[in-house]
């Protein structure tokens, strides 16, 4: 059985980005839990939810992340998955695969109930699934993308985790050019190296496990 992709308009009582931000753009698209509802320049996109492959590398990257805070005092990363980020500058509503805060920013967000917003992250990490691997990778179209709403919002840097096996690998970009909306590529990995993040992050991510989608 193979997964599909459905992005695009509806007949909404109001912009698909209002209702995401509320919690009630499922509702209204009458989406059973197992699917995922995102809004991309300004179109909700609903994806499934990734397989246990897609889990476990996140999973490999919050334990590297995790050895990083054990070695060095003082360490003030929190890493988040599966966490919503209004982008309410683009009127887009994200759902990343993980995120990196402070802890300032992690003790915040605890005490209230609500998304992270984009000048509250330091890193996003995003690792691609069949078949909704474009809206995470530059836009090659005009049409807007994860990529460029976290650039053009300002968030410092973009992991990608790329599972397509005609380009796996890993790209870390960061020095966000916000009237342009574009990343430049800080750093480019095959699966099977270890990958560095500068400072101020300082960590070592291994990738020896990872695969593609193929």
């Amino acid at each position: 059985m193979s997964s599909v992709v459905a992005s695009g308009q509806w007949v909404l009582p109001e912009s698909p980005y209002a209702l995401w931000v509320r919690g009630e753009l499922d509702e209204y698209l009458w989406l059973p839990e197992r699917l995922q509802v995102e809004v991309i320049g300004g179109e909700f996109v609903v994806t499934p939810y990734p397989p246990v492959n897609h889990a476990l590398m996140l999973s490999d990257m919050k334990e590297w992340l995790f050895r990083a805070e054990f070695r060095k005092e003082g360490f003030p990363w929190q890493v988040v998955q599966r966490v919503g980020v209004d982008l309410a500058e683009i009127g887009d509503g994200y759902c990343p695969d993980l995120v990196v805060v402070t802890a300032e920013v992690d003790l915040l967000a605890r005490a209230e109930d609500r998304y992270l917003r984009p000048d509250e992250i330091s890193l996003v990490a995003e690792v691609t699934a069949y078949p909704s691997a474009h809206t995470g990778r530059r836009p090659v179209s005009g049409k807007a993308t994860k990529w460029s709403g976290y650039a053009r919002c300002g968030v410092p840097y973009y992991l990608l985790v790329d599972r397509d096996p005609r380009q796996p690998g890993v790209t870390l970009f960061g020095d966000p050019n916000k009237a342009e909306a574009t990343y430049q590529v800080m750093g480019e990995w095959k699966f099977g190296d270890a990958v560095r993040l500068p400072e101020p992050f300082d960590a070592e991510i291994r990738t020896d496990a990872w695969r593609s989608w193929g």
